[in-house]
């Protein structure tokens, strides 16, 4: 298996702000931490394996889509060769290429089919092929989600242990410890992506401050309606 960051990331960022959604709106709603590791296993697994899957139908379904169109330009190539010469001929004219060094570059790209299929899918199709594996991305995606979502759900693992009472205490300890988690997340999605590692740490911790925020109160005003 090849390990993706990337996915791994939109995994942990996704289990961390629902996890700790979920562990905030249970707390709101005064209920005990029993319930709130239920629902929040609960959630880890289910939910992680949801995700998972849906990555894995997504890059699944767009390798095929790639691969469809792939075939449809070897086609073309094999048997529209001057109407397809003419389309590269286009591209690198809109690039600003002209006269014989226009036909010159022409001429290369099209002496080679894999070079000439690889430029139609990139500059007609706008489509450039993934070498990542669905599988490989679908379990980076549930580890980034259990390994960062299951951090909200400690300190209650821990407080429950010995006093089943601490729910506000343990809540303490949740929010500090998810905080330091959703910024450290943004920064290693900074660090790919090669932005700025404390506004990216920061923007993080604020998207899952405010989910957080929303569902501590839903749970607090259901709280007094139910």
């Amino acid at each position: 298996m090849k390990w993706h960051f990337d996915d791994f990331i939109y995994g942990s960022i996704d289990g961390a702000v629902t996890t700790f959604a979920i562990v905030a709106g249970v707390v709101g709603a005064g209920l005990s931490p029993g319930i709130i590791l239920i629902l929040g296993f609960a959630n880890l697994f289910a939910d992680g394996f949801s995700m998972a899957a849906a990555n894995f139908q997504a890059s699944k379904a767009r390798n095929e889509f790639i691969q469809m169109k792939r075939k449809q330009e070897e086609w073309e190539i094999d048997n529209l060769q001057d109407e397809e010469k003419e389309e590269i001929r286009d591209i690198y004219r809109k690039k600003g290429f002209k006269d014989e060094l226009l036909e010159e570059i022409v001429r290369i790209i099209t002496s080679r089919r894999k070079v000439w299929v690889d430029t139609m899918m990139k500059e007609e199709l706008g489509l450039i092929e993934d070498e990542k594996k669905p599988v490989d991305s679908s379990v980076s995606t549930f580890l980034g989600f259990n390994v960062i979502g299951i951090i909200p759900l400690i300190p209650f693992i821990i407080f429950f242990a010995f006093d089943s009472n601490l729910n506000l205490d343990a809540f303490l300890f949740s929010t500090i410890s998810v905080a330091i988690a959703f910024f450290i997340v943004g920064m290693i999605k900074a660090k790919i992506v090669k932005k700025s590692k404390i506004r990216s740490g920061i923007y993080t911790l604020i998207i899952g401050g405010i989910a957080a925020t929303v569902a501590y109160m839903v749970g607090y005003g259901l709280n007094f309606l139910v």
